[in-house]
């Protein structure tokens, strides 16, 4: 396959833009790609005439203690797997490029639903997510956007802001890659010892748990509840600290969780951190669907 055009300038994507004629995909990437973008691209690549990749670790939705300065860059490796992927575009612009006029003042209010779960553990994080997700969308204007579910609370605001403010393109979800044991794929899954890649099941195990319960018929509150308990088995037996952000039980909408019918379950967890030590742990996201009866 022929390597896809590097744009690292608004200019030099507007040039390469134009010479993109039939349908557009973009998938939006901090870059440390992995199998679980490999999922992402294949989905757009499945769905479109062409398909364009941004790489841009965006300070907007890193917290002051958090690790920007630490999260993995590998642009030679990732711009490889666009080429093997069949990308023809992508877009990696440095953060001058992409706020010449330094943080914006004015970003989007991701509302109600913003501020719960991950809004809630990391105040502003959707705030950040919405305005570089707007940029890249009015810069590289596309018919189709493709989102991760790992990424639940993102994808389902993602769409209500498209929605709601007449974005013209199609948010499409794409399922979770796991690897075989059931961990969800994530760039920061390298960051795991061999211990605490083991402790990080409990993320997904109790996932899966929740959702056992849910098919047995036992209601919303004995489903979170299986869930819970899931969660607290596998990490009290984990050779490495784990520690529970949030676990809930939600609408698919972000909203109260249902009496029956369909449901999620969203979860976040530290892997390995000790505050007092000053060892600052890997933070991981996983969510699963229930359907509760």
């Amino acid at each position: 396959m022929s390597a896809p055009i590097i744009a690292r300038t608004r200019a030099e994507l507007a040039m390469a833009r134009a010479k993109l004629d039939g349908s557009v995909g973009v998938v939006m990437t901090m870059g440390a790609l992995h199998e679980g973008h490999d999922v992402l691209i294949r989905a757009a690549r499945a769905r479109v005439e062409h398909v364009v990749v941004t790489i841009f670790v965006n300070p907007l939705q890193f917290g002051p203690n958090e690790d920007f300065d630490r999260y993995p860059r590998t642009f030679d490796a990732d711009l490889a797997r666009c080429e093997s992927l069949g990308v023809d575009l992508v877009f990696a612009p440095t953060v001058d490029e992409m706020y010449p006029s330094g943080a914006p003042q004015i970003r989007l209010n991701p509302g109600a639903r913003g501020e719960i779960l991950e809004g809630a553990s990391r105040p502003g994080f959707f705030h950040g997510v919405l305005t570089v997700v707007m940029k890249l969308l009015q810069l590289t204007h596309p018919d189709f956007t493709f989102f991760g579910e790992k990424d639940y609370q993102q994808l389902a605001l993602v769409r209500q802001m498209a929605s709601d403010l007449d974005v013209p393109v199609e948010v499409v979800g794409v399922p979770t890659d796991r690897d075989p044991d059931g961990l969800a794929r994530s760039s920061r899954n390298r960051y795991l010892s061999p211990a605490g890649r083991e402790a990080a099941l409990a993320l997904s195990r109790s996932l899966r748990a929740g959702a056992d319960a849910a098919s047995a018929g036992v209601g919303p509150a004995a489903t979170l509840a299986a869930a819970i308990d899931e969660f607290a088995r596998t990490a009290d037996a984990a050779a490495e600290r784990v520690e529970l952000d949030y676990l809930e039980l939600r609408a698919p909408d972000l909203g109260d969780a249902p009496d029956a019918g369909a449901a999620r379950l969203i979860v976040a967890a530290w892997i390995g951190r000790d505050t007092a030590a000053g060892v600052p742990g890997t933070r991981l996201i996983d969510n699963g669907p229930v359907e509760l009866a």
